[in-house]
């Protein structure tokens, strides 16, 4: 375990993730009010809404004013995403409210990008290059490229690690052309296909082919080894997460009724602190922002620590008494 981080980044996505897949409305004050509460677990990256279609998805129909809602720290980035230039301007009107960071994006399954932009392989290349020259002539300071369906797809099966490789390189290609070396290589398992040997046999590929680039696993906990995966990749030295609170939300268009949100945060900041990595969140608070997550969806939720209470705080509870 030599490769282990010292310390990772959790991007939280929650709100954004959680909500877009809720069947009921959700009050707006409600998706406020856990937005404050994860401002308040040391978290330093929220994702709080999505700019997109709301015929596509009415959870998010409410999006400007739950940006203009929450309690706004200095110290956290507040991201939204988007899918096309329509709901980057709308992203725009609130850039003194969220950190705009550019999203260069694409889908090693092909019949899966179809379906979730309505874009081919081919579509797509001009559409993402337009993109990034629209983040440019905005001033867009930086961009994340992600390839979707990096380990498998409902709709395609298992998915070449070529593929994998040669859509990240289109993308890094057309994000230089632009001016842009990204932050960050995220690879997303957006149908929970990954296995351990798969984050090893792509994250390989990837190092192997740009050792210095720094990646991101954006990983869902469909079939259940969210967790596995992510110890996986942290094994093999990767240092930033996406996550979701308490294991809220899931893909819409992922092609089956199970879709699972992101590997639970509480559970892999539990991981990490069990491992000795550093993540800057307090457990304890985040257990809370978990258990205020579910109360809100009305409906359990998959996350395990916040049932079976952190490790930390039984460590603290039994000294106390042996203290006493």
């Amino acid at each position: 375990m030599s490769n282990l981080p010292a310390r990772v980044t959790i991007n939280e996505e929650g709100p954004r993730e959680g909500f877009q897949i809720e069947p009921g409305p959700i009050p707006t004050a409600r998706k406020i009010e856990l937005i404050d509460a994860l401002s308040r677990t040391g978290l330093r990256t929220i994702q709080v809404g999505s700019f997109v279609n709301p015929k596509r998805v009415p959870g998010w129909a409410d999006v400007d004013a739950v940006v203009e809602g929450f309690r706004r720290d200095p110290g956290i980035r507040y991201t939204a995403i988007w899918l096309n230039a329509q709901g980057f301007e709308r992203a725009l009107r609130h850039r003194d409210r969220l950190t705009l960071t550019g999203l260069a994006l694409s889908a090693a399954s092909e019949t899966f990008l179809v379906k979730n932009q309505n874009k081919t392989l081919a579509d797509n290349v001009e559409a993402q290059r337009a993109q990034l020259r629209l983040y440019r002539d905005h001033g867009l300071e930086s961009v994340t490229a992600q390839v979707m369906a990096a380990f498998g797809c409902n709709y395609e099966g298992d998915v070449p690690v070529r593929a994998v490789v040669e859509q990240a390189a289109i993308l890094l290609d057309l994000a230089g052309e632009c001016g842009f070396r990204p932050r960050t290589l995220s690879l997303a398992d957006t149908m929970g296909w990954a296995t351990p040997l798969g984050i090893r046999r792509v994250v390989g590929a990837v190092c192997e082919r740009w050792p210095d680039l720094p990646l991101t696993l954006h990983l869902h906990d469909t079939r259940g080894l969210g967790l596995a995966n992510a110890f996986a990749g942290l094994e093999m030295g990767v240092a930033e997460f996406d996550a979701s609170v308490a294991g809220l939300g899931g893909c819409p268009f992922a092609g089956h009724t199970g879709a699972a949100g992101n590997v639970c945060t509480d559970d892999l900041v539990f991981l990490c602190d069990e491992l000795g990595i550093e993540t800057g969140i307090d457990l304890e608070a985040l257990i809370a922002a978990s258990r205020l997550a579910e109360a809100i969806v009305g409906h359990p939720l998959p996350g395990a620590v916040r049932r079976g209470r952190s490790l930390a705080s039984i460590r603290h509870a039994r000294a106390g008494l042996t203290a006493a």
